[in-house]
């Protein structure tokens, strides 16, 4: 019998992960997509357009067709997927697999419809939408299926979903458009405002990466960076330290640490006693910022633990989904 490969997806802004049944996270590649403006063809997808950002020609746009964490462009969205689609299982297949998405948990019936279209017109089939806390949770090796309370602060590129899951849903949730992205921003115009310093978006990543951090005690690090002077308007070069990224952070991550105050308000005493017992979950690229955790420990007080493989948290939570899709409470099939 011919051998149909089922996928799961990690929807994310900054970043698409997919799970092959059997093989695991076998691509992870950023959402960007170069289009030539002159033709409307697309030139390069994935690794390659990333690295046309602030790079390219007049003709040629270097775009990320997700915002926030939900489908800005749904052309671009779908021509992407179905080129992701099509790199892991094959252009020629007899059968179209089945598809397992995670997306935002603040996500609007149209702005799920419009994922499971996308999809549908990419190649993919039978569509089931999960909640990113959900997946993560799942990927993490938590069982939401028990009667115990557990929370999930899962932080993407667009997105920072905070939930609390018990019994295979979840309980209480807020979905903040404050993630990767927005502390990239953050470091732009910190270097703009303090340096005079115009950088780009791959630049304030690279800092965010390689000397991230938003709590004192975490090693103090520096590196160097090239931008333009916005006064002379030629190329300088700066050394930034560790202290400086906490800084530029610290209103993106109060942000965050509300949201993870507000949910535990709303949760029931008996389930916020379990997180209180158990602790916090952590996923996501964001959890890998240094400090995040203590700082979160430290404001709310209740322990805090980052996740085995945060990063693919999601599409690995969406690969066990694919194995058994009745395990979750509320989850919609579509087009069986």
């Amino acid at each position: 019998m011919p051998f149909r490969k089922d996928i799961g997806i990690d929807l994310g802004t900054a970043n698409i992960l997919a799970y092959v049944k059997g093989k695991g996270v076998i691509l992870q590649e950023p959402s960007v997509v170069a289009i030539d403006t002159n033709t409307n063809e697309i030139r390069a997808i994935g690794s390659e357009a990333r690295a046309m950002l602030g790079r390219t020609p007049g003709n040629i746009q270097a775009i990320r067709p997700l915002r926030d964490g939900v489908i800005s462009d749904f052309k671009i969205t779908e021509r992407m997927l179905k080129y992701f689609i099509e790199k892991v299982c094959g252009k020629r297949r007899l059968f179209r697999p089945r598809v397992v998405v995670g997306i935002p948990s603040g996500a609007t019936e149209v702005e799920k419809r419009a994922v499971e279209q996308a999809v549908l017109a990419a190649g993919g089939a039978s569509p089931v939408i999960v909640e990113e806390p959900v997946a993560a949770a799942i990927g993490a090796g938590i069982d939401i299926t028990a009667p115990t309370g557990n929370m999930v602060i899962d932080i993407g590129g667009g997105t920072t979903d905070i939930a609390v899951l018990s019994l295979g849903g979840i309980v209480e949730s807020v979905s903040i458009k404050i993630a990767g992205d927005k502390f990239d921003e953050a470091i732009v115009r910190y270097m703009r405002k303090n340096h005079n310093l115009l950088i780009g978006e791959r630049t304030a990543e690279d800092l965010k990466i390689n000397i991230g951090a938003v709590h004192p005690s975490v090693e103090e690090k520096e590196i160097e960076i090239r931008g333009r002077d916005l006064l002379s308007g030629l190329p300088k070069s700066i050394l930034v330290r560790s202290e400086e990224i906490r800084v530029s952070l610290q209103e993106s991550i109060d942000t965050v640490i509300n949201g993870v105050h507000a949910v535990l308000e709303k949760t029931p005493p008996e389930l916020a006693a379990d997180i209180s017992d158990i602790g916090i979950y952590l996923t996501g690229g964001g959890a890998l910022i240094p400090g995040l955790d203590i700082l979160i420990e430290e404001r709310i007080g209740v322990p805090v633990k980052i996740v085995e493989n945060a990063e693919m948290a999601v599409a690995i939570g969406t690969g066990k989904i694919l194995d058994n899709v009745d395990m979750l409470i509320g989850s919609r099939k579509r087009y069986e």
